[in-house]
């Protein structure tokens, strides 16, 4: 996945923000918290993103991701894609949507309800 295409994935997403932080990374928010960081140092991508606990357990060992720096260290569940095998652009889509989904279930239902995630509930 290119820089170009996360970053448009990630703005298709409901109620998303955009900032750069981090020495340049790409960082997609929700109700103002993070669900998806995109780092391109030295023309490599790196992709961190909220995960379950079932999806943690089973991805921290595939080869070409790792549980995220700095994040997975303080007991959370991120991970980062640095590598080839890695994931599939599809299934990176996929794993960049569900952080989307598992952080905006985190706010509060006001905050929910003001960025129209709560319609159809």
């Amino acid at each position: 996945m290119t820089c170009d295409e996360f970053n448009e994935f990630c703005r298709n997403l409901p109620a998303t923000t955009y900032v750069v932080q981090w020495g340049g990374s790409d960082v997609w928010k929700v109700g103002g918290k993070v669900f998806a960081i995109g780092g391109w140092g030295d023309g490599k991508a790196s992709i961190t993103f909220k995960v379950s606990d079932i999806a943690y357990e089973i991805l921290r060992e595939q080869p070409g991701l790792r549980p995220a720096p700095y994040l997975a260290s303080r007991g959370l569940k991120w991970i980062q894609h640095f590598a080839k095998p890695g994931l599939t652009d599809d299934e990176l889509r996929d794993y960049i949507g569900e952080s989307h989904a598992i952080v905006a279930a985190g706010l509060p239902k006001a905050k929910r309800t003001e960025l129209g995630l709560d319609a159809g509930r």
